[in-house]
């Protein structure tokens, strides 16, 4: 079959439309179109639901995506290794993405100390919240992502990574430094939140909703998109926020933050690796793994 049919048509499955299949491909969109209509000419059967606002996939066309993916996989490592790829030193770019809180402090050293080791090899680390990272690693934007939350997309596959603290961070002078709070006291302070999206949002949420509380019940009146900026108006006194121990682990040490303990919530998490389904692991992801994992243990 005609893999450049099949990578349009899969563009057009994971993006929901022509345009941004399109765009993400590099083309034009009537350049997508012909090679999705050729390829359905091929197998006599309509692949694609165009009569929505979204393009969706017939229950013939999901069955093709899913052997779709498998054949573009293996064209990969077959290209790869044709083209000596599989052995020698680690060279090119290794692109990685990651959520706010493992890609702030623990991905960033571990990426630095294998790119020493791999002097021929560039990387390129990009930070997103958890949701961003998930779809870009689905649209094969990324090799590999890191998050702390699996979010459920039939584009990817969770694994296990490492686990991670979240705790509740407030400034040395207040009132809760260094104690065991209730959800009742936590309802009568003032809580800093990152933006929906990050992976300790939806813990704290799913925690919440397990012993019978919800977010809003909290007084949320602060919601900040960035890490940094959610720490830094915590260390000022504006508020407190619950945040992955990994990323303000300086500011713990330093003194310049300190964390209370929250009675009644269970607040480990899995920090989880993100791969595309059906794409073969590059041997830089793999080699990376395979450095982190002992590193994280």
């Amino acid at each position: 079959m005609d893999t450049r049919q099949l990578a349009a048509f899969c563009a057009v499955v994971e993006r929901r439309s022509f345009s941004q299949a399109a765009e993400r491909l590099g083309v034009t969109q009537p350049a997508v179109s012909l090679q999705v209509r050729a390829l359905e000419k091929r197998l006599g059967t309509q692949l694609l639901d165009r009569s929505g606002r979204r393009v969706e996939p017939t229950e013939a066309g999901l069955r093709l995506y899913r052997g779709a993916q498998r054949l573009l996989a293996f064209e990969e490592q077959l290209v790869a290794e044709v083209g000596g790829e599989a052995e020698g030193d680690l060279a090119g770019t290794f692109e990685i993405g990651a959520s706010t809180g493992p890609g702030g402090i623990v991905l960033a050293q571990l990426l630095c100390e294998f790119q020493g080791r791999n002097p021929e090899l560039s990387i390129s680390l990009s930070v997103f919240d958890t949701q961003t990272v998930v779809e870009r690693v689905a649209e094969r934007e990324l090799e590999l992502g890191v998050v702390g939350a699996a979010r459920r997309h039939r584009g990817v596959v969770f694994e296990p990574f490492f686990h991670d603290e979240v705790i509740l961070a407030c400034s040395p002078g207040h009132r809760f430094a260094g104690k065991t709070v209730t959800l009742d006291e936590i309802r009568g302070e003032r809580l800093i939140v990152m933006q929906e999206g990050a992976g300790v949002r939806q813990m704290i949420e799913d925690e919440l909703r397990r012993v019978g509380s919800r977010l809003r019940d909290l007084d949320v009146r602060i919601e900040l998109g960035l890490q940094e900026s959610v720490t830094t108006a915590v260390r000022a006194g504006f508020g407190v926020t619950f945040i992955s121990r990994t990323s303000v682990e300086p500011d713990l040490v330093a003194g310049t933050l300190t964390e209370a303990r929250v009675k009644g919530l269970e607040l480990e998490r899995e920090i989880f690796l993100v791969r595309a389904s059906g794409r073969s692991e590059t041997r830089a992801a793999a080699a990376f793994v395979e450095f982190a994992r002992p590193r994280l243990a």
